[in-house]
């Protein structure tokens, strides 16, 4: 408990007064962000272009509204950024298209928003604000199918699939900047980020803010194959003390990080606690879609010790207690996270 008081209250001063910009922080890790840095008086612009498909819903800062700013842009939106960067301290860039499926199904989109609009954002930052520093959030999608488990930094980057690949790119940008431009930058490779404020009006943008639905509703959560596939989840309060650790620490600059859960959990495990955590729900298990299956990449959980090494982070919200808080938040606010209600 003393390590954690030492680490809010490393990010509460920190940040106390500085000037702070979050891409896609209408979406959901970027507005869990902006709530945090709000209380603990940052100046915070939040960047973001409220595409329906991808998670941005003003409701998600309904509790801070009036003590942050909002610029409704997009980040291919070169000139846009090249003003908005300007006299930030710190920025997150969180803005991105996660869906691995849409990747595939439109590539040309998935290029623009996680390969070139990064590379805008750094040459506005090269030009207009080259002190700023810059957290990158990427993915383990980037690592492919593992060779070994866990997987830790020194794993090869092999993608499988647009979205990994448009998004290795993105975080290999930020570490040129860095080393060659003097752009303060690191990447955080983000395993399945869970909690209150992600999109679940699809399932195209990951599989657990799906099932919270389906339990939420008294749905029937759909398992492919036997479940037996094995996954790390990190809350997102965790991956929010990350972002903050990671923009205050300059040993962190030109590195990557991975940041994970507490340990492998697989999917039928994961589901079948869901459905006792919410007392609604059900589970059951069917044939793998080809889709699907073409670009699963099977076991995958993550080594974070470089991470919690370098800043003295850890995650310290279990599977049971986020996914009762996170079916909590949905219970009380579920109509405003259902279609057509993104900008409510």
């Amino acid at each position: 408990m003393a390590d954690d008081t030492i680490m809010s209250n490393k990010n509460e001063s920190f940040y106390r007064n500085r000037r702070v910009l979050i891409t896609g922080g209408l979406g959901f890790i970027g507005s869990n962000l902006a709530i945090r840095l709000a209380n603990n008086g940052a100046d915070v612009l939040l960047v973001d272009s409220l595409e329906p498909e991808y998670g941005g819903n003003l409701f998600n800062i309904a509790s801070v509204r009036d003590r942050v700013q909002v610029n409704i842009s997009d980040v291919r939106d070169a000139s846009s950024m090249k003003y908005l960067v300007q006299g930030r301290e710190v920025i997150f860039n969180l803005a991105g298209q996660v869906s691995h499926i849409d990747s595939m199904r439109d590539p040309y989109t998935d290029l623009e928003i996680n390969c070139r609009s990064q590379l805008s954002i750094l040459e506005a930052c090269r030009h207009h604000n080259p002190d700023v520093k810059v957290v990158f959030a990427s993915t383990r999608q980037i690592y492919g199918k593992p060779d070994h488990l866990p997987v830790s930094e020194q794993h090869l980057v092999r993608p499988i699939d647009v979205n990994g690949i448009n998004k290795a790119a993105g975080e290999y940008y930020h570490l040129v900047y860095n080393n060659v431009f003097g752009v303060r930058s690191c990447a955080l490779r983000l395993t399945n980020v869970y909690g209150p404020r992600q999109l679940i009006k699809h399932n195209r943008q990951g599989f657990i803010g799906w099932f919270i639905r389906l339990a939420v509703e008294d749905g029937t959560i759909q398992i492919y194959g036997n479940g037996s596939q094995r996954r790390d989840f990190v809350y997102v309060d965790d991956v929010v003390e990350a972002l903050l650790l990671a923009g205050a620490t300059d040993s962190c600059n030109g590195e990557v990080f991975n940041v994970g859960g507490h340990g492998p959990v697989s999917l039928a495990d994961l589901a079948e606690l869901l459905v006792e955590v919410a007392g609604t729900g059900a589970v059951r298990y069917i044939d793998w879609p080809e889709e699907r299956r073409a670009i699963d990449v099977g076991d995958f959980y993550s080594d974070s010790r470089k991470f919690e090494q370098a800043v003295g982070w850890h995650g310290d919200v279990d599977l049971r207690t986020g996914l009762d808080r996170t079916v909590r938040f949905y219970r009380e606010h579920l109509n405003h996270y259902l279609d057509g209600d993104t900008v409510s």
